[in-house]
């Protein structure tokens, strides 16, 4: 439980167990809980759905779950979203985007990102069908997290240290299998769309991951956190094409 603890710590601002002492052993350990952070944050999601959508326009609580991702989870993955935007696009050599993405000043290329994705995810999850977007805001977060844990085990480090280097470094070898067993067990529940939704998340890690890689030499932990917000909001963008052929 430590370790979930830990990851509930670093990936939100819920503090069930306020953990001040960190060892970098543990703080790799927690990486195999990340899917079940994702359930935390999908259970909230849904929660607030199904608790508003009765009484609040569809559009105006689409929005207010998109900010409530962003303020429960710290605006962690957001920052790194916007750094990578910063110096991925920024047309510099590999060093110079590295150097871009660590200054702790947002450019006007994450700025202008940043804007566009909180855009889209507001209006695609007000388009998503009514008839799936409860389950979908259950079980995106923990694809988005499991895609972390893709980005962490099978993609190199692109620093010499980090953050983000503890995480591929100290996370145990066994992380990928547990992960996938976690993040396949909704399947049980949500039959074939989840399954479908999370091949896709899967494919959407694999190819903006080679890409970065390509362009940095590798991840980091600004990239993780561009990856799960990219992430996600092709996923919703999926959703609404699936909820049109519903």
């Amino acid at each position: 439980m430590k370790s979930f603890f830990i990851g509930l710590q670093f990936l939100t601002r819920l503090k069930l167990v306020n953990q001040t002492e960190w060892d970098i052993h543990d703080f790799g350990k927690s990486v195999v809980t990340f899917p079940l952070v994702g359930l935390v944050i999908g259970a909230f999601m849904a929660l607030i759905y199904w608790l508003l959508v009765p009484y609040i326009p569809i559009t105006l609580l689409a929005l207010l779950l998109v900010v409530f991702e962003f303020l429960f989870t710290g605006g962690l993955h957001a920052d790194g979203f916007m750094d990578t935007c910063d110096g991925l696009f920024s047309g510099r050599d590999r060093e110079r985007k590295l150097e871009i993405m660590k200054d702790s000043r947002v450019g006007s290329n994450g700025v202008v990102g940043f804007v566009f994705l909180t855009l889209l995810k507001w209006q695609l999850i007000a388009h998503v069908n009514p008839t799936i977007l409860l389950q979908f805001l259950f079980f995106m977060p923990i694809i988005s997290r499991y895609s972390l844990v893709l980005s962490i085990r099978l993609f190199h480090y692109a620093r010499p240290e980090g953050m983000g280097k503890a995480f591929a470094v100290y996370s145990p070898k066994q992380t990928l299998l547990w992960t996938t067993l976690i993040a396949l067990l909704p399947a049980v529940y949500f039959h074939w769309l989840y399954a479908i939704f999370l091949g896709l998340g899967i494919l959407i890690n694999l190819v903006l991951n080679s890409y970065i890689s390509k362009h940095l030499g590798g991840v980091t932990g600004d990239t993780y956190g561009f990856v799960i917000e990219s992430s996600e909001l092709l996923l919703v963008l999926a959703a609404v094409a699936v909820g049109i052929t519903l």
